[in-house]
């Protein structure tokens, strides 16, 4: 019997974590001495693995800096998170979602450049942890949009790529799913505009978490 496996992005997909996202940024940046990139610019690069997003960001700097401002961001969102200051609020309707999905048979992954510490805790403060069968993360993969974490959420379920479907708000995210050959469906409160999404190949294109779970009953 086959299984019907989302696999879902976290930030700007689940969660809404640009204010806490922007504010480590900056503080990487100043760690390492350079000027902090335009917020718009650090938003069109969510979801991409650290490493890849500071070299984007700061092309021009030395490896040795980019290392810094990566030091320097983990070190921010560390001290965001004790300090009890991290903004990560879940979109509106997704927990309800998850939970539908849940008790429709769906099996649930998530895919993304946060760390395995990092989506661990958001997802557990949250309360939602429990509803994933797997969770791949940058500490262990390449970037998107390599396919290598969309791989191992369907080995994980024991998921085939016509079942499987990848939900993201970038175009990183409909790029993977294409390389991984499962569908895509984008969500419009994301980073990236719908026609970026369509571009990329998503197959539809959800404007609220009520309409997603229409798109993929």
């Amino acid at each position: 019997m086959s299984v019907r496996l989302a696999v879902f992005d976290c930030d700007g997909t689940l969660v809404d974590g640009q204010a806490s996202i922007c504010e480590a940024m900056d503080s990487g940046f100043a760690a390492a001495g350079l000027p902090a990139p335009d917020h718009h610019d650090v938003r069109r690069i969510v979801g991409l693995s650290l490493p890849q997003a500071i070299r984007l960001l700061a092309p021009d700097a030395a490896q040795a800096d980019q290392a810094q401002v990566v030091e320097g961001y983990k070190q921010a969102f560390r001290d965001s998170r004790s300090q009890g200051r991290l903004q990560e609020p879940l979109f509106a309707g997704m927990a309800e979602l998850i939970a539908d999905l849940r008790r429709d048979g769906w099996l649930l992954a998530v895919a993304t450049g946060k760390s395995d510490r990092g989506l661990q805790s958001c997802l557990a403060a949250h309360g939602i942890c429990d509803h994933f069968v797997s969770l791949q993360t940058a500490d262990r993969h390449p970037s998107k949009p390599h396919p290598a974490m969309l791989h191992a959420a369907m080995a994980d379920a024991l998921a085939r790529p016509e079942d499987t479907v990848m939900i993201g708000d970038t175009s990183f995210d409909m790029d993977m799913a294409r390389a991984g050959n499962v569908r895509a469906i984008g969500v419009d409160w994301g980073y990236h505009t719908v026609a970026e999404l369509r571009t990329a190949g998503a197959v539809a294109v959800a404007t609220s978490a009520r309409h997603l779970g229409e798109l993929l009953g």
